[in-house]
């Protein structure tokens, strides 16, 4: 019978992040995040897609320029080698969003067999926002901070009476599963989350980004920062580098840079009406998402928007 022989494997550590394994990092008021346990490091990933060499037989720079290409040509597997699990304590209004990402493995308190968390994001009477008047689901600026007293007041009186309530039902011997059904979206529930770093990637540069709620963009800045930072700082470096500080241009955006940095302003405007980015001549100049897109791109790379003086 034939036999093989392998090398010795050891777990990958890191210590910058065993350093903090338990530790919870706050969030909000009564929130936080905390490292459980992880598998793989950078060197996993590098690992992985040298699956034919073995620990040792590539320098440094030489991983941290593949690991690079990688993520920059979106060679996702090498990166699903890494996985983390996470403890997070998190509003459940935000917690809707986050379970969306389906890519992790999930188990979260339940308030059908235990009492429910006593505890409720509050906000504070300069934080309460404004609706976006131009994204529906996003906020912009804040209320006055007189308005803003009031409706903390309600919060608290509201928060009380739902959590009264609760006791109460729970004392009279309702069902867990009923007595909680008037709790409010700010109670905070618990979870373990446990994804691989592919997938952490991608729910990271969606709630970091500017337009993701605040609540939930501070869960992910926390997780970026304070933990994947540590766990695998190349990929991370290039995750900021090719995804969280990168614009990405599509072929209508690359054809009227082009035009543009030819100083063709014409012929970039022609290009923007024949991709319905701009409205035709004659016409009055309406909101346009796509259009709108461009010209933040444009800003970002020191360039003239060539239809901006037709604005009214």
């Amino acid at each position: 019978m034939e036999t093989r022989q392998f090398e010795n494997l050891e777990r990958p550590i890191v210590p910058e992040l065993d350093a903090i394994l338990g530790e919870p990092f706050p969030v909000l008021d009564d929130g936080f995040v905390r490292v459980v346990d992880y598998m793989g490091t950078d060197s996993s990933i590098v690992q992985a897609a040298r699956v034919s060499y073995g620990k040792g037989t590539r320098q440094v720079r030489q991983d941290r320029g593949l690991i690079r290409y990688l993520l920059r040509h979106h060679h996702t597997t090498p990166f699903e080698m890494c996985e983390i699990k996470l403890h997070v304590r998190v509003p459940m209004d935000a917690w809707r969003q986050w379970i969306r990402h389906r890519t992790a493995n999930v188990n979260e308190y339940s308030t059908r067999y235990s009492i429910a968390i006593d505890a409720a994001q509050k906000t504070e009477p300069d934080a309460w926002r404004l609706q976006a008047t131009s994204n529906r689901q996003g906020s912009e600026g804040f209320i006055d901070p007189a308005a803003g007293v009031r409706f903390t007041e309600q919060e608290r009186q509201l928060h009380d009476l739902a959590k009264t309530m609760y006791k109460a039902r729970i004392e009279a011997g309702v069902a867990r599963e009923q007595a909680r059904k008037d709790l409010p979206l700010a109670t905070y529930t618990e979870a373990y989350w446990k994804v691989d770093l592919h997938n952490l990637l991608h729910f990271l540069r969606l709630r970091m980004d500017a337009h993701a709620q605040y609540e939930i963009r501070v869960y992910a800045e926390t997780i970026g920062n304070e933990i994947v930072r540590r766990w695998c700082p190349i990929a991370w470096e290039a995750f900021l580098d090719y995804r969280t500080h990168a614009t990405e241009l599509t072929r209508i955006d690359t054809d009227i840079i082009a035009a543009i940095t030819k100083g063709d302003a014409t012929r970039a405007i022609t290009l923007a009406r024949a991709h319905e980015l701009l409205p035709q001549e004659g016409e009055l100049l309406r909101r346009n998402m796509e259009r709108e897109e461009l010209e933040a791109k444009l800003t970002t790379l020191g360039l003239p928007i060539p239809w901006e003086e037709n604005k009214e």
